[in-house]
C-alpha cells in the first residue's frame, strides 16, 4: 500500500504551517498502517522474516522476473524454464514449492485459487512498480489466501509521489534482452489527490532455443486522501506471449547441445526434424484493487478493500502422431477413426489449444487497534474463483474435424474462500510482549467436467475447516538484541492437480520457531531455527502433469528441522550481507507402490527439491555517492527430484556482478542513472530444476556468461 505524506517536504515559512503538516502526515502514516499491519510482520511479532527494499530491487531489475530477483534471500531457490530469468520462472522457500507459498498484493491474494500457483510471468515488469518485498519464513502470521507452508510474500506496491515525476528506463541485454519502461505521476493536487502510471515491454530470445518472452504490462493509481480518510484505486495487467520449453533435456541432450528445445518437434512426411513455430503460452490478466481506510477514532482505523482479477489465455501444442509425452490416438481426443487406401487410421499429427478462463473476485477488510501497549488486527476476507478449464483441437493433418475448433473437454471450478482472523501483539514491559492470532478458514471447492486425458474422472466436492492458531513471545534485554519464540498451526486444503492425479487428504503442520536478532547502526544479525512437524504434507514426486504442473502426493509424517542466518555488516565503503541455511528434510517411513497392489516401506528419505545447504551473499562496494559495485553470490546444494533418494540435482555455485553509476542532473533532468550486470561470470554450465519421466531425469539447464545493460533517466 501507498505510504501517504502530507506535503512534508515542502519548505514552509510559518512554523504553525510546518506544525499543521506534521500532523496531517502522521495520521496518513498510520491511515496506510493499517494494511500494512493486517498482513504484515514487525520486529515486535515474533515471525521469521526478510525484507527487499526499493532501492535493492531497482539495483537488479533489468527485465528478470520476480523470483529471480528473490533469489539472494535466505532460503530461496530461484528456477527459470528459459536460463536466463525473463519469462516464466518459479521458486522454492525451505524446500516448499510455489503453490504452498502465500503470495498477496497490498493484501490481496495472488495466488491461483485453483491451481495454487503463482504465476509471476503474468505481473510483468512488476517490479517497476514495487515499494517493498516481505518474505515471512514458516507459517508466519495470518492472512489472506491459502495457508502458508513455505513463506508468505507480501508485496507493497509504489508509495504515491507528493512531487510531479517522470521516468524513462531501458535496458539490454544477452540473447535479445529488451525492456523499456515508463512511468510518470502528477504529484499531489489540491492536497487530495495523486495519479501515477507505467507502461512497459520486455522482449527475449531466451538462451534456451525458442524459448523467446513476449511481454506487456501496465500499471495505474490514483489516491484520494483528507486527514482521516484514504482511498486508492489500483489497476495492473499485462499480456504475456511466450515459446514454451518445459520439456527439458536428459544427460545426453545436455551433452549434446544445451540450448535445444524439445518442445514442438516433429518430423515431416520426409522424416526431417521441424519446429513447431507455435509453441506457445498465451495469456492475458487484468487486476483491480479499490482500498478505503478510514480512521474512525483516535484509537480505532479501519480498511475494505474490493477486488477483481479476470484472466483468460491458452497455450498451443504440436501432437504428433507417434506415440510421445502426449497420446496421438484420435479415440483420446474424441474422434473417429477412419478408412483411407484401405486401411484404418487412428491417429494423427494434431495442433490443440488449451484454455484456462476465470474470475476472482472478493472483498478484503481489517480493523487496527493501536493504544498503550496493546496493537491489535481483526480482520478476515471472502474470495471466490470460477474458472472454466476445456481444450480444442484446431487442426489435424489427417482426421477430419466435425468443427473447427473441435472442443474435445471442458470442465469447470468454483471454490470459495472464507477466513476471520483476530491477532494483537501486548507489551508486558520494557523486556517482554505477547503475540497471538487466531484464524477460521473455511473452503468450499466444486469441480467437475471432463479432463485432457478422458480416462481420468473428474469430480471434486470437498469443504474444509480449518483453524490456525498462532502464538509467540519476544523478549528484549535491550534496545539491540531481541530473542523470540512462536509455534504456528496451519493447514491446507489439496490444489487442482492433487485431486486430478489422485485422491489427496488436507495437508496440516505445527511450525517452531526459535530466533534472535541483533541491530547495531553498522551491524544487524538474525539467527533462527525452525522445526517443522507436517502430517500429509503434499510433497513433490518428481514427475509432471500434462500441461507441466508438478505432481504431488501425501507423504503421512515428514518434518524439516533447519538452521537460518543472515547479517547486514556496514565497513565504511564496504556492505557485506551473508545468510546460510542448513537443513534436514525427511519423510518418515515413506511407502511407495511395489507394483503387486501393496506397499514398499523405504523409512526415512530425503524430501524432494530440499537441498541441505543453501547460501547467499551479497558483497557491495559503495565508492562513491555515484558509484557503487556489488557481487551476488550463490550456492544451492544437491537436491533429489524424487522422494526415493534417486535422480539428484548436482549443486551449484553461481555468480553475478552489478555496477551502478549515477549521473547528477539539474530541475528538469534529476538523473540517469546506468547499471551494468554481468550474470554467470564464472560461466558455469548448471542446471537449477528438473523433472523425472519413466524413471529418467530431465534438466532446466541455465545461461552461462550472460549480460544486461540498463540506464534509467528520471525527470
Amino acid at each position: 500500500m501507498f505510504t501517504i505524506l502530507a506535503l512534508c517536504g515542502l519548505s514552509l515559512s510559518i512554523n504553525a504551517q510546518k506544525q499543521q503538516q506534521d500532523s496531517t502526515q502522521n495520521k496518513q502514516i498510520e491511515l496506510d498502517e493499517v494494511v500494512v499491519s493486517a498482513s504484515r510482520a514487525n520486529d515486535k511479532i515474533p515471525v521469521t522474516y526478510s525484507e527487499l527494499e526499493k532501492g535493492e530491487i531497482q539495483r537488479i531489475n533489468l527485465g528478470q522476473d520476480i523470483p529471480v530477483l528473490l533469489n539472494y534471500l535466505p532460503s530461496v531457490v530461484a528456477t527459470t524454464f528459459d536460463g536466463t530469468g525473463i519469462g516464466p520462472t518459479d521458486f522454492r522457500i525451505r524446500g516448499a514449492d510455489n503453490s504452498r507459498i502465500n503470495v498477496t498484493i497490498n493484501g490481496i491474494p495472488y495466488n491461483d485459487a485453483d491451481s495454487q500457483t503463482t504465476f509471476f510471468v503474468n505481473l510483468q515488469d512488476f517490479a517497476s512498480s514495487i515499494e517493498n518485498i516481505q518474505i515471512q519464513r514458516g507459517v508466519g502470521t495470518s492472512t489472506n489466501g491459502a495457508g502458508a507452508f513455505g513463506a508468505s510474500i507480501n508485496v507493497l506496491t509504489d508509495n504515491v509521489s507528493e512531487q510531479a515525476f517522470g521516468q524513462v528506463s531501458s535496458s539490454v541485454g544477452s540473447f535479445g534482452a529488451l525492456k523499456n519502461t515508463v512511468r510518470f505521476g502528477t504529484g499531489l493536487l489540491g492536497d487530495h489527490f495523486a495519479f501515477s502510471a507505467r507502461l512497459s515491454k520486455i522482449d527475449s530470445d531466451g538462451y534456451i532455443d525458442r524459448a523467446f518472452s513476449d511481454l506487456r504490462s501496465y500499471f495505474l493509481d490514483g489516491v484520494y486522501k483528507d486527514d482521516n480518510t484514504l482511498i486508492k484505486a489500483v489497476v495492473f495487467g499485462g499480456e504475456e506471449i511466450t515459446g514454451l520449453s518445459f520439456a527439458g533435456l536428459n544427460a545426453a541432450g545436455l551433452e549434446e547441445d544445451r540450448t535445444f528445445n524439445n518442445d514442438g518437434v516433429f518430423l515431416d512426411a520426409d522424416g526431417n526434424r521441424q519446429f513447431y513455430d507455435r509453441q506457445t503460452d498465451n495469456y492475458k490478466q487484468d487486476h483491480f484493487q479499490l482500498h478505503i481506510t478510514q480512521k474512525l477514532s483516535d484509537y480505532w482505523t479501519g480498511n475494505v478493500s474490493l477486488h477483481y482479477t479476470n484472466s483468460r489465455g491458452f497455450f498451443e501444442q504440436y501432437v504428433e502422431s507417434d506415440p510421445g509425452f502426449f497420446n496421438p490416438d484420435l479415440a483420446f481426443y474424441g474422434l473417429p477413426s477412419f478408412e483411407a487406401n484401405g486401411e484404418t487410421v487412428d491417429r494423427s499429427d494434431l495442433t490443440t489449444r488449451r484454455h484456462l478462463n476465470s474470475d476472482f473476485y472478493g472483498t478484503v477488510f481489517s480493523f487496527l487497534y493501536d493504544k498503550d501497549q496493546l496493537n491489535a488486527v481483526i480482520g478476515g476476507a471472502w474470495n471466490r474463483y470460477d474458472g472454466e478449464q476445456f481444450g480444442e483441437v484446431t487442426a489435424a493433418e489427417f482426421a477430419q474435424l466435425p468443427d473447427i475448433p473441435f472442443r474435445f473437454y471442458d470442465n469447470v471450478t468454483d471454490k470459495r474462500d472464507f477466513n476471520l482472523y483476530a491477532k494483537a501483539t501486548l507489551e508486558i514491559n520494557k523486556q517482554f510482549s505477547l503475540f497471538g492470532d487466531l484464524q477460521l478458514r473455511t473452503i468450499r471447492y466444486e469441480a467437475n467436467g471432463d479432463l485432457f486425458d478422458p480416462t481420468v474422472p473428474f469430480a471434486v466436492d470437498e469443504n474444509y475447516t480449518f483453524f490456525n492458531p498462532k502464538a509467540g513471545v519476544t523478549y528484549r534485554p535491550n534496545n539491540k538484541n531481541s530473542i523470540y519464540f512462536s509455534y504456528a498451526r496451519a493447514n491446507r486444503e489439496p490444489a487442482r492437480v492433487d485431486f486430478e492425479t489422485g485422491t489427496p487428504e488436507a495437508e496440516s503442520l505445527n511450525d517452531f520457531e526459535l530466533g534472535w536478532r541483533y541491530v547495531s547502526p553498522n551491524f544487524q544479525f538474525n539467527a533462527n531455527v525452525y522445526y517443522l512437524d507436517f502430517e500429509n504434507q503434499l510433497v513433490l514426486t518428481g514427475q509432471l502433469d500434462d500441461v507441466g504442473f508438478p505432481i504431488r502426493t501425501n507423504s503421512g509424517q515428514s518434518y524439516r528441522l533447519g538452521l537460518e542466518v543472515d547479517a547486514n555488516i556496514q565497513l565504511e565503503k564496504w556492505r557485506i550481507r551473508p545468510n546460510i541455511a542448513i537443513s534436514t528434510n525427511k519423510n518418515r517411513d515413506f511407502l511407495v507402490e511395489d507394483g503387486a497392489g501393496g506397499f514398499t516401506n523405504l523409512g526415512d528419505t530425503n524430501i524432494s527439491f530440499s537441498p541441505e545447504l543453501i547460501a547467499g551473499n551479497v558483497l557491495t562496494f559503495q565508492a562513491s555517492k555515484v558509484f557503487s559495485a556489488s557481487l551476488f553470490s550463490k550456492f544451492v546444494g544437491e537436491q533429489f527430484m524424487t522422494n526415493e533418494d534417486t535422480n539428484s540435482l548436482d549443486s551449484y555455485f553461481v555468480n553475478d556482478i552489478n555496477l551502478q553509476y549515477t549521473i547528477q542532473g539539474g530541475a528538469i533532468l534529476q538523473s540517469i542513472v546506468m547499471t551494468g550486470q554481468v550474470n554467470n561470470i564464472f560461466d558455469v554450465e548448471y542446471e537449477n530444476n528438473g523433472y523425472v519421466f519413466a524413471g529418467e531425469s530431465f534438466f532446466y539447464p541455465q545461461a552461462g556468461i550472460n549480460f544486461l545493460l540498463g540506464a534509467i533517466v528520471n525527470f
